[in-house]
């Protein structure tokens, strides 16, 4: 099978640590696809088979309509948004798979027409030590078809979320954690997925979680 051709969005590297950029590079890597690695800023690729929204700071609060009086969101980088944005609407419009990661999830939501809790408690890593989750996905999603129906742990590391009042039109949520929605994909398209978590960090999350990382990979490469 050829390798995908997946653009894996990422954090400014001064903003991110070489370390958790490997990660998602890696996990792609290990699913057989070949990484066009953008920072803010650079300039979307002329061909890709699939887009990954990797993890990072909050999207403005200005794409969704919304203000931010108490100053609760943090790592806003508008270039980065501008470039998820327009990479995620050339996706839409030609059917390619999508796969959204914790900030790329909420990315997903606010590109779909959706909007972002500013802040919940309870979801964010507590003195670096990762906040667990047991999800299970509905039995017929895209998400169920990766990573299986049964119950699997992980891992939460957001402070801004979205619920059943903020999920976008053309969205529906395949996985919750009480009322915050932990995963979500396209009504219309053939495969987008966002998912709350970092399945990347293989350490904090179950084996399942990771597999949706082949499957992604496996979508893009009929693309291919």
């Amino acid at each position: 099978m050829t390798r995908p051709r997946i653009a894996l969005t990422l954090s400014a590297p001064k903003t991110l640590d070489a370390e958790a950029r490997a990660g998602y590079i890696a996990a792609l890597e290990r699913a057989g696809a070949e990484v066009i690695a953008l920072d803010p800023g650079d300039k979307a690729p002329d061909h890709f088979d699939g887009l990954c929204l990797s993890g990072g700071g909050d999207v403005a609060p200005a794409r969704y309509d919304e203000s931010d009086p108490g100053r609760l969101c943090d790592g806003i980088n508008e270039s980065r948004d501008e470039l998820e944005l327009a990479l995620t609407a050339l996706a839409q419009k030609r059917d390619l798979p999508v796969l959204g990661l914790c900030r790329g999830f909420q990315v997903l939501n606010v590109a779909f027409g959706g909007k972002l809790l500013l802040h919940v408690e309870g979801h964010r890593d507590q003195a670096g030590k990762a906040v667990t989750h047991v999800i299970t996905p509905a039995a017929d999603s895209l998400l169920a078809a990766a990573c299986g129906t049964a119950a699997f742990a992980v891992n939460s590391h957001h402070h801004q979320a979205v619920d059943a009042r903020t999920l976008a039109p053309g969205l529906r949520a395949t996985a919750c954690a009480g009322d915050i929605i932990e995963a979500i994909e396209s009504i219309a398209h053939r495969w987008i997925v966002g998912v709350q978590w970092h399945p990347e960090r293989v350490k904090e999350v179950s084996l399942a979680a990771g597999r949706i990382f082949a499957a992604f990979a496996a979508v893009a490469a009929e693309r291919r």
